[in-house]
């Protein structure tokens, strides 16, 4: 059985409200009664509920996150940017990963705001905005991360995703590409739109390139396989000769059913450039070209803002990074 505040009181013959005042205000108490209680709390083994005095408070030492892939190294580079900054204050963050799926998004945001943490950062799935409007409105500070909404309506940080889709394209077609397909999906996802507009504003400035759009049903190695395979099975003159793929996990799938399993060359036959720089980018059998993003930093500013917002230091702040071209084998370069 659990020891309460009320056992510590009748070890040191103190009341329960002297206690609570050596827990949370001990300058409040004479030194010798605050040793006494100490010695109680020493010898009962007794444990603070930290969690119900927050909830007391009104709110928690906790920051809710909810990203779209915990498998995805990229977000877990976020989290670990987030969880440094948040550390600085004595927090923690709760990590909820919606799995590109809408209803465990809400789930977690319902969880979060029931555990009434000091704030949420979120990478949306969509643009479900009134939802998080509602939870702004009822006291929890809202920061979007790896979004951005055009009326700055929230505080967000993001990369300028259509700027890193037209890098890597205009990358590919500077390399003598021009037959080039886009891997990925699903369009509603923001980052992937962005991404693909970007590739489309460099083709269109390209006379003789061609953009072809390959879709996934999600963000990962196997749907990056799955695409890969449909054009693995067509002839060589009808397959692209370069593949711009929305991240780098689908760019591994990729490279695994061409190389591995198909025979076809990377680069000779087929180009190929991922997005987001994560370790296994340039750890892969052909290391991969990819668009570099600051996915610690992201985390951590997005904490930043978070503190400053909820602290009455600020009102909504964007805050956008520029991302980088980082080439390698997977496109004719060397790493």
């Amino acid at each position: 059985m659990a020891v309460s505040v009320r056992d510590v009181a009748a070890a040191a013959s103190v009341s329960v409200g002297t206690v609570s005042n050596v827990l949370n205000r001990p300058d409040k108490v004479a030194p010798t009664t605050v040793a006494r209680v100490t010695a109680a709390i020493e010898e009962l083994g007794f444990i603070r509920n930290d969690a119900a005095r927050q909830l007391r408070a009104g709110h928690s030492r906790s920051i809710g996150l909810v990203v779209l892939d915990v498998r995805n190294p990229f977000f877990t580079d976020v989290a670990r940017g987030a969880e440094d900054r948040a550390a600085e204050d004595g927090m923690t963050i709760l990590l909820g990963n919606s799995d590109e799926n809408t209803d465990r998004e809400r789930a977690y945001l319902d969880l979060f705001e029931e555990q009434r943490v000091a704030g949420v950062l979120i990478s949306p799935l969509a643009d479900d905005l009134p939802r998080l409007q509602r939870l702004r409105d009822r006291g929890t500070t809202v920061v979007l991360v790896d979004r951005e909404v055009p009326d700055q309506s929230f505080s967000s940080v993001s990369v300028d995703d259509v700027v890193g889709g037209y890098l890597a394209v205009r990358h590919l077609i500077e390399t003598g590409r021009t037959r080039i397909a886009f891997v990925g999906g699903p369009v509603g996802i923001r980052q992937v739109a962005d991404r693909l507009a970007g590739a489309r504003r460099a083709v269109a400035e390209s006379t003789g390139a061609t953009l072809e759009v390959v879709a996934t049903e999600s963000l990962t190695v196997l749907a990056g396989r799955a695409a890969a395979a449909g054009i693995r099975e067509r002839a060589a003159s009808d397959r692209p000769d370069a593949i711009f793929a929305a991240n780098d996990l689908l760019a591994m799938g990729v490279l695994q059913a061409l190389m591995m399993q198909g025979g076809i060359d990377v680069p000779g036959e087929i180009a190929l450039i991922g997005y987001d720089d994560i370790d296994f980018a340039s750890a892969a059998v052909v290391p991969l070209s990819s668009i570099r993003q600051p996915a610690a930093l992201i985390g951590y500013t997005a904490v930043d803002l978070m503190l400053k917002e909820a602290g009455g230091e600020s009102a909504q702040e964007r805050v956008v990074f520029q991302p980088e071209l980082v080439v390698r084998e997977s496109t004719g370069g060397r790493g």
